[in-house]
């Protein structure tokens, strides 16, 4: 069974940075998953943020492009996202996701099968 687990979360000032780190096990296969980064803070809905196709496709959400790096590292079968700039409407919980087959639109959060525990950000102004 696939199992993704978050880390790297934590308070910063805005203009700050966070790098967020997920692990990937269960699968010997991690190079062939869409992975993606997800975040939902409280009283809204779950956004897209970032997603990664084996390193050769990337996707951002139009509220952090410039500002956000999604990358890979398949021998470590791990996905990071590199935050830059960090705004404090960037606060969230934020999640990694997985998915085998093809999740449809690739920020879209139903197309992706597993799921991470999540990590909390938080910018304050």
């Amino acid at each position: 069974q696939v199992r993704l687990v978050e880390s790297g979360g934590g308070s910063v000032q805005a203009g700050g940075s966070l790098r967020l780190d997920c692990t990937f096990s269960g699968d010997t296969r991690f190079s062939e998953y869409y992975m993606a980064w997800f975040r939902q803070a409280p009283g809204k809905e779950r956004e897209g943020v970032a997603a990664d196709v084996d390193n050769h496709i990337q996707n951002y959400g139009d509220s952090v492009k410039g500002r956000f790096t999604i990358s890979r590292d398949n021998t470590k079968n791990a996905l990071f996202l590199e935050m830059n700039s960090l705004k404090p409407e960037d606060t969230a919980m934020y999640y990694c996701a997985a998915s085998r087959s093809p999740p449809g639109w690739i920020l879209n959060g139903d197309g992706y099968k597993y799921w991470g525990q999540g990590t909390q950000v938080t910018v304050s102004s």
